[in-house]
């Protein structure tokens, strides 16, 4: 029988254990396991993961591994990095991995290598981007370059800027600002104070038709025609899309119209053209470090024993909260304000791929798909959410990602960074009970009344489960591993769950109502509608410019 998540050996046997051990007391086994932290902890270059503070034992761990072998995993990486059309809803590869590879690589799609023109494309970049850093390419009066707005949205925006907050550290060659949302205030807050002859806008949209981003394209444009005149466009715009006589339309010329491919999902395609801001923002080393960093994890996660391989426990871990412990939540909680980005931006590569309702034979699951994706930098995120964290009514598990060293010169800062980090994970797995509670306020000299009173409100339940990950540094190469390990994580889930996690047919029937909706709210046309969405049409046709 072909395999289903629900109907294997090791799902069954996982839920026997998930009932065996759902009450099992992290803070017993570690008492009693002095090498608990070595047996759940693998190292991987500048990467420490300690999944240790999990509802997690030897037995629960064999069986998750064998629930990858059960859903053929290793065929499946296979088979992505080969270029087999997986995104089968769309008959199309998965080769984004392609975008980070060598030169010298072997990666074929219909037959075909791919890399050529992958490092065609690179090397294009890298050239303007040069062109663009010594003042070869200037604007339309001669002016030199000085900041760069990027349009986009979804992947053409979150995956690019979340890199560009990440990278501040290594110093920015040009001031570089993005623009996604199609609420005017978002282009109209980023004109303001820049200077038409210096700037230089980067359209990224693979059809050169998404409404948000061809709406703000067009403004744009209008905003550099009325500064500049028309014959300004081609000295002021770049493109990054795949539908060239369309950029050419637009008043792009061809040679600054960088492509992609359809083998490249949206928001995994911050690896090639999408990621032309992030270069000339930072340069072309710092991106090819990017990518080598991305290109190491790749290696790693194709040829690694699956119990010693970072994303795919990350993953199987990840199952055994959501599908066994029942926890449909995930919070990613990076102790690194260059990270502040990076939870929303998985926001998007991890619920567009596998928040999905039925399998590969398009049957309705029964069991929960893709982990509701949250989070924000520490240690912010303490003075906001953790109370629900620590003494909600529900369980959340938890993704610290912290670094050793400092990207700024306050050491005394960072320290105080890492102790937090430190501090969180070890709250949530021991907490504090009553009595505990209660010798606390009692030492502090409060009155025995006033003690059992306040008492039960300090109770802190623990045993919450989480993973710390600390990296060396937030340089290039560890983030390109960061994000790829995550790529990764969401792929090993979407293959154990066996769902497709390629397609998002799920954004389209709000877009396309969205279309017929317009022209009423402009006055243009009439169309039934249920009474809650025609009094809101009725009402949004008040709209006046401020």
């Amino acid at each position: 029988m072909d395999y289903q998540f629900d109907q294997s050996e090791a799902y069954q046997k996982l839920t026997e254990l998930s009932n065996k051990y759902a009450k099992l007391s992290l803070k017993e086994v570690f008492n009693s396991d002095s090498e608990r932290a070595k047996k759940f902890s693998r190292s991987w270059k500048d990467c420490y993961l300690d999944f240790s503070k999990h509802i997690l034992n030897e037995e629960i761990l064999s069986e998750l591994l064998h629930l990858a072998e059960e859903a053929g995993l290793s065929r499946g990486i296979e088979a992505m990095f080969s270029g087999e059309k997986i995104n089968v809803n769309e008959n199309r590869a998965v080769l984004h991995t392609a975008l980070r590879d060598l030169p010298s690589a072997v990666r074929l799609y219909e037959g075909e290598n791919v890399m050529p023109a992958v490092h065609e494309v690179l090397d294009r970049m890298e050239d303007f981007t040069k062109k663009v850093h010594q003042g070869v390419f200037l604007g339309a009066s001669q002016k030199k370059i000085t900041d760069v707005v990027n349009i986009g949205i979804g992947g053409s925006d979150l995956g690019p800027v979340m890199v560009s907050e990440a990278l501040k550290s290594e110093g920015s060659k040009l001031q570089v600002h993005y623009v996604s949302n199609v609420d005017g205030f978002h282009l109209e807050q980023t004109l303001r104070g820049l200077n038409p002859e210096n700037t230089l806008f980067v359209i990224v949209s693979k059809t050169f038709t998404t409404q948000e981003t061809m709406t703000n394209a067009l403004a744009a444009k209008a905003w550099i025609s009325e500064h500049l005149g028309e014959g300004a466009i081609a000295q002021h715009f770049v493109a990054v899309s795949t539908n060239i006589p369309a950029a050419k339309g637009f008043g792009i010329e061809e040679a600054h119209v960088f492509g992609f491919w359809d083998w490249v999902g949206g928001r995994y395609s911050l690896w090639g053209a999408v990621g032309l801001s992030i270069m000339l923002e930072y340069g072309a080393a710092v991106f090819r470090e990017l990518l080598e960093g991305a290109r190491e994890m790749d290696e790693h996660f194709r040829s690694t024993s699956f119990d010693q391989n970072l994303p795919v426990l990350l993953a199987l871990i990840g199952i055994w909260n959501n599908n066994f412990l029942h926890h449909p939540t995930l919070a990613i909680l990076p102790y690194a304000q260059g990270l502040h980005r990076f939870p929303a931006f998985l926001q998007q590569a991890d619920m567009e791929s596998n928040g999905k309702h039925c399998n590969k034979l398009g049957k309705r699951l029964s069991y929960q798909s893709g982990p509701v994706i949250w989070g924000e930098a520490g240690t912010n995120g303490q003075h906001a959410f953790y109370q629900l964290i620590h003494q909600g009514t529900q369980v959340i598990p938890v993704d610290f990602i912290a670094y050793v060293r400092p990207t700024s010169k306050y050491v005394d800062h960072h320290q105080k960074l890492l102790a937090n980090f430190i501090a969180q994970s070890e709250a949530l797995m021991n907490g504090i009970n009553f009595d505990d509670v209660c010798i606390e306020l009692n030492e502090q000299g409060m009155p025995p009344h006033q003690v059992l009173q306040l008492a039960p409100f300090k109770v802190f339940d623990g045993n919450r489960p989480s993973t710390s990950m600390l990296w060396e540094t937030l340089n290039p190469r560890n983030l390109g591993a960061l994000i790829a390990m995550y790529e990764h994580k969401i792929f090993v889930q979407g293959w154990v769950w066996d769902v497709y996690s390629y397609d998002q047919w799920g954004v389209e029937l709000g877009k396309k109502l969205a279309q017929r909706i317009l022209p009423q709210i402009k006055g243009e046309s009439s169309l039934a509608h249920d009474s809650s969405t025609t009094e809101l049409i009725r009402r949004s046709k008040k709209i006046k410019a401020s």
